[in-house]
């Protein structure tokens, strides 16, 4: 005995939601990108899109311009940094001073001995 949940005749994924003769896609145009290894990428944009000016390699990751004869170079990573690194970058020495002297203070208090 079949279960009434079955929705017979299709399948999903098997054909467009709706016929094509009923929309007319959106007119797309061709950008070109280029990297340092010379690879080269065509990507389909709306007309009216503005095209990015850098792209990823989807062969080697590196940044493709639309250029062909001055391809961008390797994007520099940025070196790590320690979570000391970021917070120095933010505080002042006399900034941070203050925040554990107050920080000392509220544990103090809470332990009792003022």
């Amino acid at each position: 005995m079949p279960s009434g949940n079955v929705i017979r005749g299709s399948r999903i994924g098997s054909a467009p939601e709706r016929p094509a003769e009923r929309y007319e896609p959106a007119p797309r145009r061709a950008v070109s990108y280029w990297c340092r290894n010379g690879h080269a990428t065509e990507i389909r944009m709306a007309v009216d899109a503005e095209a990015p000016p850098l792209w990823d390699c989807p062969r080697c990751g590196l940044p493709a311009g639309r250029d062909a004869e001055n391809p961008p170079g390797r994007a520099r990573p940025e070196p790590y940094k320690t979570h000391l690194a970021y917070v120095k970058e933010r505080r002042s020495a006399e900034e941070g001073e203050a925040i554990l002297a107050e920080a000392l203070a509220a544990l103090r208090r809470r332990r009792g001995r003022e």
